[in-house]
């Protein structure tokens, strides 16, 4: 039973968790690296720079508190990524390619 008491009382004394983000390189796009446990926003900039950037090897980091995230959820995967087929111009399949482009 006091084991169950120290774990909960681990968990409220715990900082939160933050989701790191770093581009490689100007132009491209931001990558999820990891995750980590910061007390604010600045600490974690840091943290995330001594940890997923030691080679220097970012040129922009983000974070992210992890409990303002916002997920689809996988069982309603059909609703947000399914082809609509009731949208038949969608699908390429009724057009006629010359020869010249038949290689498409």
């Amino acid at each position: 039973m006091s084991d169950i008491k120290q774990a909960s009382s681990a968990t409220a004394t715990e900082w939160p968790l933050w989701e790191v983000f770093v581009r490689s390189k100007a132009g491209l796009d931001h990558k999820h690296c990891g995750s980590l446990h910061a007390a604010d926003a600045k600490m974690a900039v840091q943290l995330a720079r001594d940890v997923y950037t030691r080679r220097q090897e970012g040129t922009s980091i983000w974070v992210v508190l992890s409990s303002q995230i916002v997920a689809s959820d996988p069982g309603e995967k059909g609703m947000y990524f399914d082809p609509m087929e009731d949208k038949v111009y969608r699908h390429p399949t009724f057009y006629q390619l010359p020869e010249s482009v038949d290689h498409m």
